[in-house]
């Protein structure tokens, strides 16, 4: 692949007091990733440079830049947010400063993203508290990058080479998503996974599964009407579009009998509902991907980690797949792009031909 064939790969820093420096370092490390895409950090060479001590990474170096147009392809390069003069690196502890470098981290990241200036974006772990600002006013990254992208509707889907699992409802309280889910919703989940399935992994006639809500999905009514009122109602409209659907399945034995392997996604009706099981399944190779977006988006499935932070403990598997999700989504989209560009070309010649013989 050439230098300039090589998708660029944003990685926005996450809370830098959590483990997402050290996934970072652990799979940017080296140069490695070099041969198959250009990784740009926005973070802080300050602290990158604190985590290579403590990590104690000798044979590597990155390239400083101030702004994504002094892009060195060869190397991983980073650029700093923000005066880090004063920062101080406190693993495993919340400070403000933590927040606020992932903050700006990720408005920094967004800002090329929206411009075209790097392909795709992979997030690191922030801490939904203490990046609470007047800039920052959202449960998670998803919300914040369907408002910065002006997207009201995108899917939080949980992605492996395995098992994919949407949510139709994200971070809500478990006590709100009941007068959250209806049929409209749910049918637009379903659209948003089956584009997501064909658009960004390639697959053309996907089979998808709904859970239901309630234990037993319902049990016929006698655990709950939803399965009976709104989910089946939807499901069935969906399916009269052409559309391979099934369920709704109860959850708990959908997935203890592994009836997940017999289809290309799954639509869950709440966060934990499909975000346990995928855990369980997928945590080393799973990748939060933000669907509906019109740029590449994705995320390790883990959060900061404080515990482990510092410690040279700390897997980086989950970060290596998001980069390779965003890379492989983004080669995925450009590709169909071209084949509906070469598609549309063809069509005007023949039009244009036509039209000369008439």
């Amino acid at each position: 692949m050439s230098e300039l064939q090589k998708p660029v790969i944003g990685i926005s820093i996450g809370d830098f007091n959590g483990i997402g420096p050290e996934v970072i370092l652990k799979a940017v490390g080296g140069n490695r990733l070099n041969k198959i895409c250009t990784p740009v950090i926005y973070g802080s060479g300050k602290v990158i440079n604190r985590y290579r001590q403590l990590l104690e990474i000798k044979d590597w170096q990155f390239f400083t830049i101030q702004k994504i147009e002094q892009l060195n392809n060869k190397q991983v390069n980073l650029i700093n947010c923000m005066n880090d003069q004063n920062l101080e690196v406190q693993p495993g502890l919340i400070t403000p400063d933590g927040g606020k470098l992932a903050l700006e981290s990720l408005k920094r990241a967004v800002e090329d993203l929206k411009m075209g200036k790097i392909d795709a974006l992979v997030t690191a772990p922030i801490n939904k508290h203490n990046i609470q600002s007047d800039e920052f006013k959202f449960p998670g990254h998803t919300e914040y990058l369907a408002e910065a992208f002006g997207t009201k509707d995108v899917l939080m889907f949980m992605v492996s080479d395995d098992l994919k699992i949407g949510v139709a409802t994200g971070h809500l309280p478990l006590e709100q998503v009941k007068e959250n889910i209806n049929k409209d919703l749910i049918v637009r989940k379903l659209e948003q996974i089956k584009t997501s399935l064909k658009r960004d992994f390639g697959i053309q006639k996907p089979r998808i599964a709904v859970l239901g809500l309630n234990p037993h999905a319902g049990e016929n009514g006698l655990l709950g009407n939803e399965e009976k009122e709104i989910i089946n109602p939807a499901i069935i409209e969906f399916k009269k579009k052409g559309n391979i659907v099934f369920g709704p399945f109860p959850a708990d034995g959908f997935f203890g009998t592994a009836a997940w392997k017999n289809y290309d996604a799954v639509l869950a009706m709440y966060h934990d509902q499909g975000l346990m099981p995928f855990k369980m399944i997928a945590f080393e190779n799973g990748v939060n991907f933000t669907a509906g977006l019109p740029k590449v988006r994705t995320s390790p499935d883990h959060g900061t980690a404080y515990d482990i932070a510092g410690k040279n403990i700390a897997d980086e598997s989950s970060m290596m797949h998001a980069i390779y999700t965003a890379i492989d989504i983004a080669k995925n989209r450009q590709e169909l792009s071209d084949l509906e560009a070469g598609s549309m070309k063809k069509k005007t010649i023949v039009l244009k031909e036509a039209s000369m013989e008439d």
